[in-house]
């Protein structure tokens, strides 16, 4: 089972681990460098052919939860749909990220913008700094946690809930959630709102 897991890492480094095209178009050749159809990853995420054909062609918004399935189906973190950067590697690099070397999960259609602040993803601790737009969140299914994880309100509005509970907080406010669950997040004002968020054994 190892052997297979690595071959497919292999393949898909084949064409370009965390490459600059859109979240729908690296879906869609990763799904290719797997050998599984539309119908295959359609049916392990429990959705339509028709609906992840337009996932990935960009006809429809991809939601951060729908990601991970597709992520968990094909082998990867949802973190390898960071794009990466083009910059030079330098002394800094292993401890700084730059705020123009930001590598970012291209998910404009569903108003949502992540940008990962740490500067790789081998580690035990990810930073990811996410922007809604107005009205935009999660998605109706949320997000599973799969580790402890937290977060600090830069700007704006968050509506979370967790627990049976709904919070809303507010720029400044921060939150820390056990390692199990599931939450929903969303932005209920009307301007951006910009998380930092914490993750603990790089589970993002």
């Amino acid at each position: 089972m190892a052997a297979k897991s690595t071959g497919k890492r292999k393949q898909a480094q084949a064409y370009g681990e965390g490459s600059t095209l859109p979240a729908g178009r690296q879906i869609r050749e990763l799904r290719r460098a797997r050998g599984l159809t539309l119908t295959d990853l359609a049916g392990a995420i429990g959705r339509s052919v028709g609906h992840l054909s337009e996932l990935e062609r960009g006809v429809s918004p991809i939601t951060l939860d729908t990601l991970d399935k597709i992520a968990r189906t094909l082998d990867v973190s949802i973190s390898w749909f960071f794009s990466a950067t083009a910059a030079e590697e330098s002394p800094e690099s292993d401890f700084v990220v730059r705020r123009g070397n930001r590598r970012e999960i291209n998910l404009s259609q569903a108003g949502v913008r992540e940008e990962l602040l740490s500067p790789h993803l081998t580690g035990g601790l990810e930073m990811v700094m996410t922007t809604f737009a107005p009205g935009a969140g999660t998605g109706e299914e949320g997000r599973e946690r799969k580790g402890e994880e937290g977060g600090f309100v830069v700007s704006g509005q968050l509506e979370l809930k967790i627990d049976g509970q709904t919070l809303l907080l507010e720029a400044g406010d921060s939150f820390q959630m056990t390692a199990t669950g599931r939450h929903w997040c969303r932005n209920p004002g009307a301007v951006n709102t910009v998380i930092v968020w914490s993750f603990s054994s790089a589970n993002f």
